[in-house]
């Protein structure tokens, strides 16, 4: 396969595996127990420090990275040219960065956070991109590298409907790429109609073609109305069906049972349905009820039309619209060229469950929490979002939007390295180190144990007790065990205890640092 170079890709190819591992400083909470997460840091730090938790359990990842335009204007400083980023690769590829071109830098930004997202990708998920035309063809290439050419699923174009001039073209879209981690997992993307319930006519008009049929149908079937009396003929002037008996409905059921002939235009369904059977349409759509209109018609309702969704996006608004979003929210336009949240609840509703992780890396005006909270209201979900912004607006307007739209969220800050020179950071609180060997060896999120055990006790998962000394493993420390469990993991500086009473006790002896160094590179501690 082909593939990209740029200057600087050797400095950066494999930068995502020696990004040092960082604390997340908990700051506050709001709205009260979440598991959402906002937070305020370089988005590159703050992917690495996901990792133990939420390695491939995210189902859904937008982002709208810098467009590259090298306009420097804009609240969000849609370069490579922002203080961060520069210090960023002054650290990683050195002076002779200052020498490379805005896409080589743009490049360098990309290609090691694109790894680390993948990384954090459910093996089911998708990835969705936005990009404009100036970084478009770099984008695919480096993608197609990092997820793989066969994990592919699409490069969608977005009708913004309005534009702006763009030398001989007004240019009016934008595009959007989506990828999957492995794409033979990622179910067929069904896009549903926008009504809530799909309403049809059961009837065909009679004709020579269409001679009628009589169906006898039940006392007790629905009506939309509440109480009508009808006789005769009913329908317009080419006759819709014919009475055979009068036709009453009290309290929107129909009182007695009552013949009806005429044309049918799924008379087999309505005989399946009148037997209480499961009832689908020629299209194998589910039918979820026949019933009588109010004019005494003869209707069918069916689960929302379901079709594969176009490449061309249209009318899921613009920038403009994302602009008096926040607008309405905050009185004001603090934001230039936002995404609107239809957009990413498109998105949402193509990849995510229910109960989904949908995580932002360049968060911005918080559109993505947005679009989460919305697609919860609609459809009953309770699905998390995670947003990173490394902008200093993270609080005031990232966190204060999904504030006023009635989000709930815990807020962090990217604090110090973990390990410094291959030893665990003196300025980092012992807490945090308990939190990064718990959820490194259990996935699981951390909470301080409230039992009757030593302070060492970090918790039992799938029967394994789990303690964290800073000291020697020896029988004195033993004795201050309490927890009784299968088997025993115990992180330690020394271990003073002989090999034969460990295996007994189906004790494991973990040394402090090595074996919690899970995520940092090797040849950069010892």
């Amino acid at each position: 396969m082909p593939t990209l170079n740029w200057l600087g890709k050797d400095k950066v190819v494999n930068y995502d595996a020696h990004v040092p591992y960082h604390v997340l400083n908990h700051r506050y909470n709001f709205g009260g127990a979440s598991q959402n997460k906002i937070i305020h840091g370089d988005n590159l730090t703050a992917l690495k420090s996901l990792l133990p938790l939420y390695e491939g359990r995210v189902k859904c990842i937008y982002i709208d990275p810098p467009y590259n335009t090298g306009n420097e204007g804009w609240v969000y400083n849609d370069n490579v040219n922002s203080p961060q980023i520069q210090k960023w690769l002054g650290q990683v590829v050195g002076k002779e960065g200052e020498d490379y071109s805005r896409h080589d830098k743009w490049l360098c930004m990309m290609y090691p956070r694109l790894k680390l997202l993948k990384r954090l990708l459910a093996d089911d998920g998708a990835i969705f991109i936005s990009i404009d035309d100036n970084e478009q063809h770099n984008l695919r290439e480096i993608c197609d590298e990092i997820f793989g050419i066969r994990n592919f699923i699409a490069e969608l174009v977005w009708n913004l409907g309005t534009g702006t001039t763009a030398g001989h073209f007004t240019r009016s879209h934008e595009y959007i790429f989506c990828y999957a981690k492995c794409k033979d997992n990622v179910p067929n993307f069904k896009n549903f109609n926008a009504d809530e319930n799909i309403k049809h006519g059961a009837l065909k008009k009679i004709s020579k073609k269409n001679p009628p049929v009589e169906i006898t149908f039940p006392a007790g079937f629905e009506f939309e109305g509440t109480d009508a009396v009808f006789v005769g003929e009913i329908g317009n002037s080419e006759k819709e069906y014919i009475l055979s008996d009068e036709m009453r409905f009290k309290d929107g059921k129909l009182v007695a049972d009552t013949k009806i002939r005429a044309g049918f235009a799924m008379r087999n369904q309505v005989e399946s349905f009148i037997r209480g059977e499961k009832v689908f349409d020629s299209k194998g759509q589910l039918v979820k009820r026949f019933y009588f209109n109010k004019s005494g018609i003869l209707f069918y309702e069916k689960e929302k039309t379901v079709i594969n969704p176009k490449t061309v996006l249209s009318e899921l608004g613009s920038t403009k619209n994302g602009t008096n979003e926040l607008s309405a929210i905050f009185g004001e336009n603090k934001f230039a060229f936002p995404k609107p949240t239809e957009l990413i609840k498109f998105f949402i509703q193509l990849a995510t469950d229910k109960n989904s992780l949908v995580l932002d890396a360049f968060a911005g005006s918080g559109t993505t929490a947005h679009a989460v909270l919305n697609m919860n209201q609609s459809d009953g979900g309770t699905r998390k979002f995670i947003l990173i912004e490394m902008e200093p607006y993270a609080e005031n307007i990232t966190a204060e939007r999904v504030r006023r739209v009635g989000g709930s969220f815990d807020f962090y800050e990217v604090g110090e390295p973990l390990f410094v020179e291959g030893d665990i950071n003196p300025n980092v609180d012992i807490e945090q180190v308990r939190e990064y060997i718990w959820t490194t060896e259990t996935a699981t999120p951390y909470e301080k144990p409230n039992v009757d055990d030593c302070a060492e006790f970090l918790g039992v998962h799938n029967g394994a007790a789990f303690y964290f000394h800073m000291g020697a493993l020896d029988y004195e420390f033993l004795s201050t065990m309490r927890t009784r469990a299968d088997s025993y993991i115990i992180f330690a500086e020394t271990c003073a205890v002989d090999e034969e009473f460990l295996r007994k006790h189906r004790i494991e002896f973990r040394k402090i640092p090595r074996d919690i160094i899970r995520y940092e590179p090797a040849e950069d501690i010892f």
